[in-house]
């Protein structure tokens, strides 16, 4: 990563293991979360997924088997061999909270994470 792109970035990426799933249509494929964000997700598939950059998608974030997970509409903003970048839009209430408890965990900061929620909200 470039400095600028760290200059850029708003908010910080959460290495994460979570049971993940992407849907489009009648297609769902199981991934690999590599980390997430309030922004978006990377992912890493083995196979080869059918996409194209603005495609959007249905991601699901298992966190606690079927009935703890973040589910999240995700436009696909770059790709690179195995690995998918996928911008969150569109959070639901339940799904927000979720991420935010997990941002929170895991930054450790309470000034971190009301900054994050600051530029999420002014977004």
């Amino acid at each position: 990563m470039t400095t600028s792109d760290t200059e850029r970035r708003r908010f910080t990426r959460i290495n994460f293991d979570a049971q993940t799933e992407l849907k489009q249509n009648n297609d769902t494929w199981d991934v690999t979360l590599v980390d997430i964000s309030f922004n978006g997700i990377l992912v890493k598939s083995e196979q080869a997924l059918v996409l194209q950059k603005g495609d959007e998608v249905q991601a699901v974030i298992h966190l606690l088997g079927d009935d703890i997970a973040i589910r999240t509409p995700a436009t696909l903003a770059h790709q690179r061999d195995n690995e998918y970048g996928f911008l969150i839009e569109n959070l639901d209430l339940d799904s927000l909270t979720l991420l935010r408890r997990l941002v929170e965990l895991n930054l450790g900061d309470e000034a971190l994470l009301e900054r994050e929620l600051d530029h999420f909200f002014e977004d």
